[in-house]
């Protein structure tokens, strides 16, 4: 397969909080892929995991150097895209009273029963790109009776609904599997969630746990 035929992206490990550990990121990733560009780079998280919940320190100036790291090497020609994930408005609205070049992805957590509608909402009005990751929830909002009625409703799995669900709120929808048989069903979303169904799913309830993945789904140490 040729290399246009793939979108290949990767994250500047969430710890990297200055331009020299941004930019060796950048360097290390593409070495060990093998790679002369990759297609997406984002910052991976506003603060270091173990802050998470710890802290209330946003790592402005961090993210500040992290993202100047990513525009030199967007205008390198070694990332085509770059973005950020888990950053809510404020730590965005931090970011782009320095930043050079437009922040194009947001890649959040997004599914039912988990919808921050005001921070969609605000990257679609600036223009960047939002991206769902674990749609399914890791799997939690397959256990959930009501959600299951309305995807038999539709003639789809849970599944496909959560993913539809995502894609209807006009984001880009980022499910994980390995699984041969879920790729293709995961591509079988070509149906229309109703109004109606949309509200109900927007104000679902929110799961309380994530099981194994634990309360931050991406990281999975001391929270």
């Amino acid at each position: 397969m040729a290399r246009e035929q793939l979108f290949v992206a990767s994250k500047v490990a969430a710890e990297h909080k200055t331009y020299e550990e941004a930019m060796a990121g950048i360097d290390k990733t593409l070495e060990t892929m093998g790679l002369d560009y990759l297609d997406l780079m984002i910052i991976h998280s506003p603060q270091p995991w173990d802050k998470v919940n710890q802290s209330d320190d946003r790592y402005v100036e961090g993210n500040r150097a992290a993202w100047r790291a990513l525009e030199d090497a967007y205008k390198a020609g070694i990332l085509k895209a770059i973005g950020i994930s888990n950053f809510q408005i404020g730590d965005i609205e931090s970011l782009v009273k320095t930043s050079k070049i437009k922040l194009m992805v947001n890649q959040i957590l997004l599914h039912i029963s988990n919808t921050p509608l005001e921070l969609v909402e605000y990257c679609q009005k600036n223009g960047i790109t939002v991206e769902a990751y674990s749609p399914i929830a890791h799997g939690e909002i397959l256990k959930q009776p009501e959600i299951k009625a309305i995807a038999d409703k539709y003639g789809v799995t849970v599944a496909q609904l959560c993913i539809r669900y995502t894609i209807q709120l006009g984001t880009v929808s980022l499910p994980k599997t390995a699984n041969p048989e879920h790729m293709k069903s995961n591509s079988q979303v070509d149906f229309e969630i109703s109004d109606e169904d949309m509200k109900i799913l927007k104000n679902f309830k929110k799961i309380e746990s994530y099981g194994e993945s634990g309360i931050f789904p991406v990281y999975r140490g001391k929270m």
